[in-house]
């Protein structure tokens, strides 16, 4: 059983970004689960001088939580043209101390869904570019880039477009094919 850890890059309580990782959730291949993790919102901001005096108890545990997946699932919205504040400080935070970064190593999809036409795409893209750095190894293809929301989800924020529904199924058969791959 493949364990992956979801993450939602919003805090909105009714975001587009978090009802997509309860759809992925919902279409995992057979043997994978999706973790949902809930708590990026009570990480406090980076800072050198907290991470030397008293290293968040949140930020420990994740990392844990981290460190137990079998893989990574990122599920961002785009916010002027980038990551959202909130994804980053959980990045950065994650990769500290430098040499106890619990990313190092770890699968990567990226998914995302934005009212743009463009999707999530220059976010994904920063995301791939930490993830050089963080040595981390993104899954290339298939890509799930929900754009123009509108119409795509139901009043209850189901995922209801079903091509959007089939590539989201084919990034996470991929994924689980490239979660193996790096492990042999």
């Amino acid at each position: 059983m493949l364990h992956i850890l979801g993450i939602a890059g919003s805090l909105r309580r009714n975001s587009y970004n978090r009802a997509l990782l309860r759809a992925a959730q919902q279409l995992a291949p057979e043997g994978m689960t999706i973790e949902a993790y809930e708590e990026l919102g009570t990480f406090p901001l980076y800072n050198g001088d907290l991470e030397a005096d008293a290293f968040p108890a949140v930020v420990t545990e994740f990392k844990e939580r981290i460190r137990a997946a079998d893989g990574i699932l990122i599920v961002t919205p785009e916010y002027n043209y980038g990551v959202p504040g909130v994804l980053k400080n959980a990045v950065d935070w994650a990769s500290r101390p430098a040499r106890d970064s619990a990313w190092t190593g770890k699968p990567l999809a990226l998914m995302g869904a934005s009212n743009g036409q463009g999707g999530t795409v220059r976010a994904q893209l920063q995301l791939r570019q930490a993830a050089v750095f963080l040595n981390m190894h993104p899954l290339n293809r298939p890509e799930v880039l929900v754009n123009q929301v509108q119409g795509k989800f139901d009043e209850a924020l189901n995922f209801i477009d079903e091509t959007g529904r089939r590539f989201m199924r084919q990034e996470l058969e991929a994924f689980a094919v490239w979660i193996e791959r790096l492990k042999a």
